[in-house]
């Protein structure tokens, strides 16, 4: 079962990387600098326009490890940021499930900015999981970790990706903390 698993989910990355490629005549390779770029700007748009963390959340964020809480900065939105406007991104976007017809994004660290919907509840265990992102980058640096995130989400798939799967385990520890 787990060889099928395996075969399926590297099935799934190769047709993500192919049909991103069919639509921009690009591969994701080519289009995460872009990406990086453009994450890199929303996340200092979050940091002059966001909310600092209060207090009790300064102690959340500094039981996940993050070195630095008091410089993550909450942003309330309609809509989670994605560069729709560049049509090779949001072709790369699509193609990897990040956005698209039926996909919600309630909430995603850029940096130490957390862009949050305005319709969602974000709870305890949901800033924890955020907050391990934002650790994640303060351990490597932001570039490696969308290469990383992006790499992982094709060959896993966004459950199992490690990235998510340490963040989905803040998300428990810290429902019950």
């Amino acid at each position: 079962m787990k060889k099928i698993l395996k075969v399926l989910t590297l099935a799934g990355a190769m047709f993500w990387q192919a049909q991103a490629s069919a639509e921009t005549g690009l591969s994701v390779e080519q289009l995460l600098p872009q990406y990086i770029t453009w994450a890199k700007q929303t996340n200092n748009e979050g940091l002059q326009q966001g909310e600092p963390l209060n207090k009790r959340d300064l102690l959340l964020a500094k039981k996940v490890g993050i070195k630095f809480p008091e410089k993550v900065r909450i942003i309330f939105v309609d809509t989670v940021p994605y560069p729709i406007d560049n049509p090779a991104l949001k072709a790369m976007g699509e193609s990897l499930g990040f956005i698209g017809e039926g996909i919600v994004n309630q909430a995603q660290a850029f940096g130490y900015s957390i862009y949050v919907r305005k319709d969602y509840e974000l709870d305890r265990p949901g800033l924890a999981h955020e907050l391990v992102h934002v650790l994640q980058i303060e351990r490597s640096n932001f570039a490696s970790v969308v290469i990383q995130y992006a790499s992982d989400i094709a060959k896993y798939g966004y459950e199992n990706s490690p990235l998510e799967a340490e963040a989905f385990k803040a998300n428990i520890k810290y429902a019950i903390d």
